[in-house]
């Protein structure tokens, strides 16, 4: 492939960004291992730390905030809910789908730290959580 051949160098430069397109995908949207039957997708998540708090922010789009299952178990947040098609039962045909649906589990290792539940809300389509650092474990 020589890189003064527009053509080829067109391809390859597409075939670099599907390449990194799919990466990106598998990252967000993987699927979890999970002890229930059913296949779970796995929210993106940031973590973010001070000497005071940890704060962890979930992107959950269209999810409410009273159906979300958060529970803390050895250095663990496990946070779950099950994100319904909002559409569904509706005569509407599907014309794309690209928002992953259903029942979603995100497990998130938290550094090491007694911790508090702080406040929690709901910010543009994000679960925000803050946890307070109570003292050194």
């Amino acid at each position: 492939m020589s890189s003064r051949n527009p053509t080829s160098w067109m391809w390859a430069q597409a075939c670099d960004l599907l390449d990194e397109a799919e990466r990106m995908h598998r990252q967000f949207f993987r699927l979890a291992a999970s002890g229930r039957t059913q296949a779970v997708w796995e929210p993106p998540v940031d973590v973010f730390e001070d000497e005071r708090e940890i704060i962890v922010v979930v992107a959950l789009p269209g999810v409410a905030v009273e159906h979300v299952e958060i529970t803390y178990e050895s250095g663990t947040l496990l946070v779950r809910a099950d994100r319904r098609i909002p559409f569904a039962g509706s005569p509407r045909a599907v014309r794309r789908l690209e928002i992953p649906y259903g029942l979603f589990e995100r497990r998130i290792q938290l550094p090491e730290a007694r911790l508090e539940a702080g406040a929690s809300e709901c910010v543009d389509g994000c679960l925000i959580l803050r946890l307070r650092k109570t003292g050194q474990s």
